[in-house]
């Protein structure tokens, strides 16, 4: 990776830490939890057949035709992202 976007991408992984910290801090500080993320992805009927498409970026990640695959594919997606990261589960 070039020298320039390595340090933009240690840059903003240093913003998203502070972010995070200040967050927690505040909800401390009111004496409250923090809350939880969201999901991640969420399917959506779309004719015959079941989209699951990530929220944050609108992009669909595979179909299914049938409810129950399609939540056991959110499911499984949701702790594919929860294992990558370290959170939520």
């Amino acid at each position: 990776m070039h020298p320039r976007l390595q340090e933009r991408a240690a840059c903003l992984a240093d913003m998203r830490a502070r972010s995070g910290m200040a967050t927690a801090e505040f909800y401390e500080k009111i004496g409250r939890p923090a809350p939880l993320p969201g999901p991640r992805f969420q399917a959506v009927a779309k004719g015959k057949a079941w989209h699951i498409i990530e929220i944050a970026t609108g992009k669909t990640k595979g179909f299914c035709f049938s409810h129950q695959a399609a939540m056991r594919f959110v499911d499984a997606m949701e702790a594919g992202a929860a294992s990558k990261t370290g959170t939520r589960q």
